[in-house]
């Protein structure tokens, strides 16, 4: 069974090696020599091996004539093609002699082809090598010239199409590396061009400014943009318009820096101010101009945010600056310049309102130079006045004063000439400053777009000032100053009274010139009836000082007796001093006929007061001890020349004998100690009725201890003189008396 077996199985091995390529029949191999019947296999394969060789001697018995046949056939060919080669060969012989001359002019059109094409090449690569060429030369030309926006466009279509184009040749590389190159020094050239073209706007900002205040058009035309232009599409073209627009502006922050900062005399004089501004002005109508011809390179908002650091430095610049300016003319100036200057640049869109704002606090600083100027002013025609009445010889003069002042006297218009003007020359002098003053103060409001009312309002406050505080305290200080006379005084009051009316005249000029009615509501009125009123109540008060002040000076020349005996006949005259006096008091009160009544009254009544004042107070002095009836009779007799004096009205307006209460007190007294009537004045004490009325009993009192002491005193040499001894006895009981009569009453 087994023999069976790998006898089918060596059958297998041996139709799968006759089928099977060569290259495939290991794995068969190697099953056999894996089996332990390789010899058995062996013999086999032997046995087939013979099958096969008998199977091909068959097979080739069988085709070996036609075989034979084929090889004859054969034979007879090869003669055939052994002359086929001979006429073969002889014909390749002629055709290589013919075609010789053939390859020689094929080697000839070869040649020409190759050099037509290298021709062809040549000119391809030189179409594209003569563009960079001239391309490159057209730049050389460009930078020469100066060209430098149309150089970098040169420079960058040489290097993204031509070159690239032209392909791979050294003088390509040695452009290409020469390119960052020209960049940059067009880059730094352009730049070079921008800073001297900032340095030039900065000298000539002023020149600039000058021209655009003047109205004239075309301040711009004063500047050569060019540069800033060409630096700005340059570096566009770079890629670096971020780094030129950031140096453009802080060059330009630190040139506004420069601009704004004034000099330190900017404030002497105008050409100072002007300067500033023009150099400011200058420098915006630059900035102005770039912001509307560049595209970005200047934006809204950083020019506005430019502006407001300049306008605040402006501001406090000249706030500073016109601090230290005392000259209103020159405040005027400048108040004339800024407007100028604000309506220039607020023409290029600028806000200004501030300046206007500052203008309106400059304003306060100018009404206070104002007041200091015209306080000089006032004090000069004050000092300079002759205090009289003005004279005037001719209708000429006449309409000359009349046309300074508005005087209204048609009873003086009827007095022939010559005559006089009741006021003196600071009059009307007083008047045309204070219009000048207005005149001043309207100047300063033109051109700050104040409605009428707003100016008239503030010319009205400044005049008020002036009247209330600069021309009061003149008037004050001429009245107060010393040396001044009692005739100087009297014509203050009287000038000072038609000032007064003329203040509605004054109003009337203010309204004329803003066009205000002077009745609008709210409408300030002027303080000048208060201010010349209280000046002349001024001068009055001093009128009374210093009348008193010179009866003063006689009543110091009084030299009375206190000691004098009683005169036994004839009659007693009054004392010199004091008929000097009234002789004094005569001649001043004759020049208050031009004073208002109550003035007058008023005087001659205080001085009549001071008067029996400062002689009741010489009987009282505590320094004079002793006082003889004698010294009362002399003094009765001065007190009578008083009275006489009175009497006379040396003042019109007195009613009756008015004048005469001011001596009462003393009058009473006197006739008290001269009558001795001591008997009525105990008895009638504290009536109504009573005749002594006056009478003072400690002032009585005080005068009888001083008589007691002259009794005394003379008493010691005439101790036996009966008639002293009841004098003295009678003192005694008067000054009783009077101590019990003041116990009962002042208890």
């Amino acid at each position: 069974m087994a023999s069976m077996e790998t006898a089918a199985e060596h059958e297998r091995i041996l139709r799968e090696i006759e089928s099977t390529d060569t290259n495939c029949i290991g794995p068969t191999l190697r099953s056999v020599y894996d089996g332990q019947e390789h010899g058995l296999f062996m013999e086999k394969l032997d046995v087939r091996i013979r099958n096969h060789d008998r199977e091909i001697e068959k097979m080739c018995n069988h085709h070996f004539q036609g075989f034979v046949d084929s090889i004859t056939e054969l034979l007879k060919v090869r003669g055939e093609a052994q002359k086929l080669k001979s006429q073969v060969t002889e014909t390749n012989r002629r055709l290589q002699d013919d075609g010789k001359v053939l390859i020689t002019s094929m080697e000839e059109l070869k040649q020409c082809r190759v050099q037509q094409r290298n021709i062809a090449t040549t000119i391809d690569k030189l179409s594209h090598c003569l563009p960079v060429l001239e391309m490159y030369s057209r730049l050389q030309e460009q930078m020469r010239a100066k060209r430098y926006y149309p150089a970098l466009r040169t420079l960058e279509q040489l290097e993204q199409t031509c070159l690239p184009r032209a392909g791979q040749y050294r003088f390509c590389s040695i452009m290409a590396e020469n390119i960052p190159k020209l960049r940059t020094q067009i880059r730094d050239t352009a730049m070079t061009q921008l800073r001297d073209f900032l340095e030039s706007i900065r000298k000539h900002s002023e020149k600039i400014g000058e021209t655009a205040i003047k109205q004239v058009p075309g301040a711009h035309d004063l500047v050569d943009f060019s540069p800033v232009y060409r630096c700005l599409h340059i570096y566009t073209v770079l890629g670096l318009r971020d780094v030129f627009e950031n140096y453009y502006r802080k060059q330009r922050r630190k040139q506004a820096r420069l601009v704004l900062q004034p000099h330190s005399n900017m404030h002497e004089t105008l050409e100072g101010y002007r300067r500033y501004f023009n150099q400011i002005v200058g420098f915006f109508v630059v900035e102005d101009h770039v912001l509307h011809t560049t595209q970005g390179l200047v934006n809204r908002a950083y020019v506005e945010e430019l502006w407001e650091l300049a306008l605040s430095k402006i501001v406090a610049a000249l706030r500073t600056h016109s601090s230290y300016c005392d000259d209103p003319d020159l405040v005027l100036d400048l108040k004339n310049l800024i407007v100028l200057f604000a309506d220039t640049l607020q023409g290029y869109g600028f806000p200004v309102s501030q300046l206007f704002d500052m203008l309106l606090e400059m304003r306060e600083q100018y009404g206070e130079i104002l007041l200091k100027k015209w306080n000089i002013t006032f004090r000069q025609v004050l000092d300079q006045d002759n205090y009289s009445p003005i004279p005037v010889s001719t209708e000429q003069e006449y309409r000359h004063y009349t046309s300074q002042f508005p005087l209204q006297d048609p009873e003086l218009d009827k007095l022939p000439f010559p005559k006089k003007l009741p006021f003196s020359e600071f009059v009307p002098k007083v008047y045309c400053q204070l219009k000048e003053f207005i005149y001043a103060c309207l100047k300063y409001s033109e051109d700050l777009h104040l409605s009428s009312t707003e100016v008239d309002d503030m010319i009205r406050k400044s005049t008020n000032l002036l009247l209330t505080r600069t021309l009061s305290h003149c008037l004050q200080y001429a009245i107060k100053k010393k040396n001044v006379g009692l005739a100087e005084l009297v014509q203050v009051i009287i000038n000072t009274t038609h000032l007064e009316q003329s203040c509605h005249f004054l109003e009337e000029f203010i309204s004329n010139i803003t066009n205000v009615p002077p009745d609008t509501v709210n409408a300030t009125k002027l303080y000048g009836t208060s201010t010349f009123k209280d000046a002349r109540h001024a001068a009055e008060a001093e009128i009374y000082t210093s009348l008193n002040a010179k009866i003063d000076q006689f009543l110091q020349l009084a030299d009375y007796d206190w000691l004098a005996a009683v005169q036994g006949g004839g009659t007693l005259t009054a004392s010199d001093y004091l008929i000097d006096l009234i002789a004094f008091l005569k001649s001043t009160f004759s020049v208050f006929t031009n004073l208002p009544g109550k003035v007058a009254q008023t005087a001659c009544m205080s001085a009549c007061k001071h008067i029996s004042t400062s002689l009741m107070q010489l009987l009282l002095d505590p320094e004079v001890r002793q006082i003889s009836m004698g010294a009362l009779h002399q003094l009765n007799t001065d007190v009578k020349e008083c009275e006489s004096f009175a009497r006379a009205g040396p003042v019109a307006g007195f009613q009756g004998d008015t004048l005469l209460l001011a001596f009462s007190d003393l009058r009473q007294l006197l006739e008290l100690f001269t009558q001795w009537d001591w008997s009525t004045y105990l008895a009638d004490y504290g009536k109504p009725t009573c005749k002594y009325l006056r009478v003072n009993p400690h002032t009585a009192l005080a005068l009888l201890e001083k008589m007691k002491e002259m009794s005394r005193k003379n008493n010691v040499f005439a101790q036996f003189r009966k008639t002293d001894r009841d004098r003295q006895k009678l003192i005694d009981t008067v000054i009783k008396q009077l101590r019990n009569l003041i116990a009962q009453h002042h208890t």
